[in-house]
């Protein structure tokens, strides 16, 4: 199974602000690099390949690394067609005239694959010196709600399983949008979807 890779996208550690809506109070403030933007999109074959270590994409950080980042959570992988229905969810989004890749803090933005597509276990492909191993869903927390400017947004990612997919990096290499992203299957004993129907419930606890 093959897919096509759009976008690699890293991130700072920055603050991280969510206002109320109606008065603007500060609801939460806390150090965060969920904030990406693409380093790389599109197909130019021209554009500089980009490393890929074993704890993520060079120059990406991560605030918190007991709930992002590590070994086994180094790339977040999520699905472009899910733009659509957070546009649809999130009327501020529709005064962007193309949504930002990195919306929702993901690493490499893909299209032609889905939570349905993905198990954990199978192994990914990128270019050819790069694989990654499919660990777990991303589960949201209350970050995320802030980036997504709205109180509703981890509920959404739970309820319609718009949640994207982590990996950990078994080869380390140098990869670059164009390249083939390519999913080699392992066991195939639980999706992404399946998974993140399990846990994804005690994001809402």
């Amino acid at each position: 199974m093959q897919a096509e890779l759009l976008a690699i996208c890293t991130g700072k550690v920055q603050p991280l602000i969510m206002r109320d809506p109606h008065d603007e109070r500060i609801l939460m403030q806390e150090m965060s690099a969920i904030v990406k933007s693409p380093i790389q999109q599109g197909s130019d074959q021209t554009a500089p390949d980009v490393a890929c270590h074993a704890l993520g994409i060079e120059g990406d950080e991560q605030a918190d690394l007991s709930v992002h980042g590590g070994i086994d959570q180094a790339i977040y992988c999520y699905p472009s067609e899910h733009y659509q229905a957070w546009k649809e969810h999130l009327p501020w989004l529709t005064s962007i005239e193309t949504t930002p890749f990195g919306l929702v803090g993901e690493n490499l933005c893909t299209q032609g694959i889905s939570e349905g597509d993905i198990f954990v276990g199978d192994q990914i492909q990128i270019g050819e010196t790069c694989r990654l191993i499919v660990t777990r869903p991303r589960i949201p927390c209350a970050k995320f709600n802030a980036r997504m400017k709205s109180n509703q947004a981890v509920k959404i990612m739970v309820q319609e399983g718009l949640c994207g997919w982590y990996c950990r990096v078994l080869t380390p290499g140098r990869i670059k949008t164009g390249d083939p992203f390519t999913v080699i299957p392992g066991s195939r004993e639980t999706t992404i979807s399946t998974s993140f129907q399990a846990l994804g419930r005690k994001a809402l606890l």
